[in-house]
């Protein structure tokens, strides 16, 4: 049966067939990581971008096409993760900004939108490079757009734009020699096809296979943490969403401070996040009803989670993402956000100055919501925002765009090392933002950064055989070392780094690393470059055994 017209109705439809598509796909797009480290997450990424709009459309029963992409775009936009899941919401929230004011489109209107959100996502980053997401996207759209007639229908538009999506991501190794040289596509353009492919089915009325999930493990509470002697000491971790109701407020205009002001005299670390007509709410507090019976004078609720964290802190373990301050910290002209992993690099960052560290790295890429919510909690004037990896600066850049409460400024630290620089020459004494901002990007000026971990496949890249399960050095895109030891290859990778005239040497122990590895490393860089000044930490980083930083 043909199809003229997209309403709301099916385009929700159609997106939920995108999410599941990729969900259940997801794990074929991590394994395209260009390198072979147990960071590809870009499949992981671009799921949970996707499932954050699909969430932002539950309870929706508007056909209103232009509402339903407005509100889609809204989510995946506070949900985005990793390069790739920015630039995916910022394609949606293109196709949305297309449809303003349309309530069905026909093959050209969403063409239309299609250019409109190829722009947008273009725009998005600093330097676009082709090869990647961008370049599926544009190609298809423009391959699909210069084939619509005024009879051309929905399938055909959409048989179109993935025949063309095909084409142009077996092309991108072409394109880009390091996705040549590892043997893979690119792994963004590989997660849109995979939502327009779901996106499609729905359209021809097929079913969608979605992901295996295990069957949820029954809740196991220790009972011996709160006893009927125990005394209420940490309260209640209470997390709801909130549907506002026009029936009770104006819900498009309703001022989500009314609610975090108010929640500051119930509890503390406080998060409340605005999307649409839905406040994303956290707090912890003694009297979780008292939360509850506030928040429902301005809505109903879609999600309610109450938890004593007297049971978490018996588990040594939080369900938020945030290292969340006790409270809203007082008000101040500089703030510092960081993102780290590992509890001895983020007890260093703070001895440094950060103020607050979103929880983050390699396979646990922050969303932009999560930097909103530090945003918040940090309450300056300005604030530098350290990403310290380089699939997350995107993320903290859109999050800073959409934050209106502070000049946020984004650095580029795009490794551990840099943040770490960055954070030594902290200094705010001069009152001057913009010196500021000057001085913590000089700093970063220089720093090499080297990592050591395990190889999760083979591969071959930089004139090297890699194997599965061997231990390699590297230096951004820089392969630098390959051996059957973790030893083996901190040092080799640390003879090719280049230590003239460097005086500190900074090494961060990983979680797996034990104290005979580190005596061999400290054996070899004493015997080999006597004059660098040695630093050891232990970061209890995941991923990396060691991560050296030259200064």
């Amino acid at each position: 049966m043909a199809t003229y017209e997209l309403d709301g109705a099916l385009f929700a439809d159609m997106i939920r067939g995108g999410t599941q598509n990729l969900r259940a796909n997801a794990q074929v797009v991590n394994d395209l990581n260009v390198f072979p480290i147990p960071d590809g997450d870009t499949g992981d990424n671009m799921s949970m971008t996707m499932e954050g709009g699909d969430a932002a459309l539950h309870n929706l029963t508007t056909d209103s096409l232009c509402y339903i992409a407005e509100k889609l775009a809204g989510g995946m936009l506070l949900g985005a993760r990793g390069n790739s899941g920015v630039i995916l919401s910022q394609f949606f929230a293109g196709i949305a900004k297309g449809l303003s004011n349309v309530e069905k489109a026909d093959a050209q209107t969403l063409g239309n939108a299609f250019q409109s959100g190829v722009r947008q996502a273009y725009d998005a980053v600093l330097t676009p490079t082709e090869g990647t997401i961008l370049t599926v996207a544009r190609e298809a759209t423009e391959y699909a757009v210069a084939r619509i007639t005024p009879n051309t229908t929905l399938e055909e538009f959409f048989s179109c734009f993935i025949k063309e999506m095909h084409n142009s991501l077996q092309h991108t190794p072409e394109l880009l020699p390091i996705l040549k040289e590892s043997g893979v596509i690119d792994s963004g353009g590989a997660g849109l096809v995979y939502v327009i492919e779901g996106m499609n089915k729905i359209l021809n009325g097929e079913k969608v296979a979605t992901a295996i999930a295990a069957a949820p493990a029954a809740q196991v509470v220790d009972t011996s943490a709160f006893t009927a002697d125990s005394e209420m000491e940490f309260g209640y971790c209470t997390e709801v969403l909130l549907q506002l109701q026009n029936s009770k407020v104006d819900a498009e205009s309703f001022p989500v401070n009314t609610i975090s002001d108010h929640l500051a005299t119930l509890g503390d670390s406080i998060v409340a996040v605005k999307n649409g007509t839905v406040v994303k709410i956290h707090v912890h507090t003694m009297t979780p009803g008292k939360v509850f019976e506030f928040c429902q004078r301005f809505g109903e609720f879609l999600t309610v989670k109450v938890e004593n964290m007297a049971l978490q802190h018996s588990e040594a373990k939080t369900e938020n993402r945030f290292d969340a301050p006790a409270k809203k910290q007082e008000h101040k002209p500089f703030g510092v956000v960081a993102v780290a992993a590992g509890e001895g690099i983020q007890e260093t960052f703070r001895s440094l100055g950060a103020d607050f560290i979103v929880e983050g790295g390699q396979t646990m890429n922050p969303s932009s919501e999560d930097f909103l919510a530090a945003f918040d909690l940090v309450n300056a004037d300005t604030i530098y925002v350290l990403p310290n990896n380089s699939n997350i600066v995107l993320t903290a850049r859109q999050a800073a765009a959409m934050y209106d409460k502070a000049d946020i400024r984004v650095l580029e630290s795009r490794t551990i090392g840099d943040g770490y620089a960055a954070l030594t020459m902290l200094d705010f004494e001069s009152g001057d933002a913009d010196q500021i901002e000057r001085d913590l990007n000089a700093a970063m000026e220089g720093v090499v950064t080297g990592l050591v971990t395990r190889s999760v496949r083979d591969s071959h890249l930089g004139g090297m055989d890699i194997a599965k399960n061997d231990y390699i050095g590297f230096v951004g895109k820089e392969m630098l070392s390959d051996a059957t030891t973790v030893t083996g290859a901190a040092c080799d990778l640390l003879s090719k780094l280049d230590m003239t005239d460097r005086e500190v040497l900074i090494a961060i122990c990983g979680k797996d690393t034990t104290a005979a590895d580190m005596d061999v490393v400290r054996a070899y860089i004493g015997e080999h470059f006597p004059s660098v000044e040695l630093y050891e930490i232990d970061g209890g980083q995941d991923i990396y055994h060691f991560i050296f930083v030259l200064e």
